[in-house]
């Protein structure tokens, strides 16, 4: 005879928070990835031009860390944001390997507009929530990343 499993008490409280937590930037992704199809831009390529323009200079194994994608892919991201002419790659001198990157002129221009878009996107996720409720979040989910490895 097969083992019954109560599903009362399968599913704990802990479980539901963490499914809400995963739950979240599932939800984030799907409106950022709408969000910059806009642009002609997928979400990695937004948040690369982020990252480029928060650090100038920022080489591909950087941009690689903050991702969270290996080398390879974020040279194909980068190769793709200089045909479209929003970022360029230049070479370190006395290093050939090693490229830092730059926004370009047509990427500048465009960053208001993916900033509204973001504060839109934000303002939604944030909404009916008060002051008090956002320091208490910060202050738990700060807490939770700091009890689990890198």
């Amino acid at each position: 005879m097969r083992d019954e499993i109560n599903h009362d008490s399968y599913m704990t409280e802990t479980d539901e928070i963490v499914f809400l937590v995963e739950e979240v930037p599932r939800k984030l992704r799907k409106l950022f990835d709408a969000s910059t199809a806009k642009f002609g831009l997928s979400r990695t390529q937004w948040r690369a031009l982020a990252y480029i323009f928060r650090t100038p200079g920022l080489t591909q194994t950087e941009l690689a860390k903050y991702l969270d994608l290996e080398r390879a892919s974020v040279g194909h991201v980068i190769d793709q944001l200089e045909k479209a002419h929003f970022v360029e790659r230049r070479s370190i001198e006395g290093n050939r390997r090693v490229w830092n990157l730059h926004l370009l002129p047509k990427a500048i221009e465009l960053l208001p507009s993916l900033r509204l878009e973001a504060d839109t996107i934000y303002t939604q996720l944030l909404s009916g929530i008060s002051a008090t409720e956002f320091a208490t979040i910060k202050t738990l989910l700060v807490k939770m990343s700091g009890n689990l490895a890198d």
